[in-house]
């Protein structure tokens, strides 16, 4: 009895191997190649980015700057092609194709879109325009943006009135403590003769930072 059931189970395994097998051999046989280029249909001009979708499968890709593409497929499957201003359309790749390619030449019609009709109206009175006009605010271009955010009284202003966050006051103590062990076991020399320092007390006491913070104290 166990000899017979151990037969059944091995020659059940078999089959079921065997089939699984031919399966994988059917689907392998049944990959395809699919290359193409995507073009309007009036000018035969290239498609860019156009959408080639599987069907059903849940992948695609988009054709390149030229409106070629290439993906792989199965027999039977139901590709879309789609792009902005463009109508949908879909071919079934053929499931008697021998060969491992199939390369098609895809054309797109133009879809018009009718949008709902705007209407533009002046303003009731010269008066109204005029102060509508004046009261607009243009938004800043990215050079007035750039010129604002480097502005040295600004920058100033800013630097007075903000408090320092942690990173700030630890990178400082950090550099003032780089600082004095450079200088451990001689005398670290002193700012009274370094010209640049003078420079920069010059630049300091022309625009005032001392008068400012003597007034605010």
């Amino acid at each position: 009895m166990m000899r017979s059931l151990r037969y059944i189970l091995l020659l059940t395994g078999f089959f079921v191997l065997q089939q699984v097998r031919a399966q994988n051999e059917t689907r392998r046989d049944s990959v395809i190649q699919l290359f193409g280029v995507v073009m309007t249909s009036d000018s035969l001009r290239a498609v860019p980015a156009a959408s080639v979708i599987v069907m059903g499968k849940g992948r695609g890709t988009i054709t390149n700057n030229d409106g070629v593409f290439s993906i792989v497929v199965l027999k039977g499957d139901h590709i879309l092609f789609s792009s902005i201003g463009f109508k949908d359309k879909s071919i079934f790749i053929p499931r008697d194709l021998t060969e491992t390619q199939y390369s098609v030449i895809q054309l797109l019609v133009s879809d018009t879109n009718y949008l709902p009709a705007t209407i533009l109206k002046p303003r009731p009175t010269r008066e109204q325009f005029e102060r509508d006009f004046a009261n607009t605010r243009v938004p800043d271009d990215m050079y007035e943006t750039a010129r604002q955010n480097t502005d040295q009284a600004k920058l100033r202003a800013l630097m007075a009135t903000l408090p320092q966050d942690g990173r700030e006051a630890v990178n400082y103590q950090l550099r003032q403590d780089a600082n004095k062990y450079y200088y451990a076991g001689q005398i670290p020399p002193q700012n009274i003769f370094n010209p640049f320092a003078w420079a920069e007390f010059i630049k300091a006491w022309k625009r005032g930072d001392f008068k400012n913070k003597s007034s605010g104290n």
